[in-house]
């Protein structure tokens, strides 16, 4: 019986591209989705701890889902200002943002509607979609003209599926122009902010006030917020449905209530410390003032750097840790064959040194 996987592994090691569990590392860190650096912030955990020391039950486990035991009012309350601020009717949260998406995507589509998704959407809406009686069908990436030729071949409710801020590319989605597209052909958008929260703000729909044509938004925590968890941010109708008909809610424990109290208390935090975001775009600009080739945003905290030889980018990413610093090299099938590249995630604590450092190298090899 083990004879397939052992053999699927071993093809996956011939090719240089096997998956392995590493221990933490030690350097600068360039690599990690922790933008604003509240992950290793000691006011915001001492904050935290604080919470901790008056109330020792916020570590205790919720002791079942939220339809049975788990809900609690601290995650109401935490649901309801997350509403609140993101001036959407209703959060649902979710223990991560695979969970909010494998809902999402799994639930709301029937077997007559169609999810129209950006070829480059996170692997958390396509597994969501295997789960899904709906028809799934790929448009070119940010390209809203093939999305609409799309579109207007479809009968049943579509639903579209892109995020605001890629997560491989680093760049932005043409928000506006597919809010748009949707309103013309009364599809349901559903926009994926993980890598944009806290980045901008609240999130790009935010930024651009686009609630009102966004179905349906995804936040997670695990990244700017150096939380975890994410919300659905939605219609009351939306929430209950979800509520009612979303295995992954249903049948998943509720998270402790010190997870939805370190969620409000990141959103207290950001809020707090503007100077946090303002640094990190400072950062990305000295970044892009090196004059690296990138297909990344200007404004984006993901700049990739593509280097389709893999064996290049073995040697570069080997350089740059030998150097202390450390990066993310991304082969396929993670991206498609041809454009593995280098994975640089920038953040409020580098300094301009580091960053200077880190380009030398770069561009040495280029």
């Amino acid at each position: 019986m083990l004879k397939k996987f052992q053999e699927a592994l071993g093809r996956r090691k011939e090719a240089g591209i096997l998956r392995t569990l590493k221990p933490e590392l030690k350097g600068i860190d360039f690599y990690s989705n922790d933008y604003l650096g509240l992950a290793k912030n000691e006011e915001f955990q001492l904050q935290l701890l604080s919470y901790v020391q008056e109330n020792p039950a916020l570590l205790s486990g919720s002791s079942g889902s939220r339809l049975i035991s788990g809900n609690s009012r601290t995650v109401t309350d935490v649901e309801n200002y997350i509403a609140q601020q993101h001036q959407y009717p209703e959060a649902l949260l979710f223990y991560s943002g695979y969970n909010a998406n494998l809902a999402l995507f799994s639930t709301l589509p029937d077997r007559n509607d169609t999810i129209i998704v950006d070829e480059q959407i996170h692997r958390s809406v396509h597994d969501a979609c295997r789960m899904s009686h709906a028809k799934k069908v790929k448009f070119r990436h940010n390209d809203p003209e093939d999305l609409e030729n799309i579109l207007k071949k479809q009968t049943g409710t579509c639903y579209i599926a892109i995020e605001s801020l890629y997560s491989m590319d680093g760049d932005l989605a043409p928000l506006q122009e597919i809010a748009d597209l949707t309103r013309k052909y009364n599809a349901a958008l559903i926009v994926d902010e993980a890598h944009a929260f806290g980045v901008f703000g609240y999130g790009l729909i935010e930024k651009n006030q686009l609630q009102k044509d966004v179905f349906a938004a995804v936040m997670t925590y695990g990244k700017a917020l150096g939380a975890h968890g994410a919300a659905i941010l939605c219609h009351e109708t939306v929430k209950s449905y979800l509520v009612n008909f979303a295995s992954p809610f249903i049948y998943t424990t509720s998270a402790q209530d010190f997870l939805w109290l370190s969620i409000k208390t990141g959103y207290e935090f950001i809020k707090q410390n503007p100077e946090l975001p303002e640094k990190l775009h400072q950062n990305i600009k000295i970044f892009r003032n090196q004059n690296i080739e990138t297909p990344s945003s200007e404004l984006s905290p993901i700049q990739a750097v593509l280097i389709p030889d893999n064996q290049q980018l073995r040697s570069l990413q080997k350089t740059l840790s030998d150097n202390n610093f450390l990066t993310y090299a991304v082969y396929s099938p993670t991206v498609k064959a041809g454009t593995e590249r280098l994975r640089i995630c920038l953040h409020s604590f580098n300094t301009e040194k580091e960053i200077i450092g880190l380009t030398e190298i770069i561009k040495a090899f280029l």
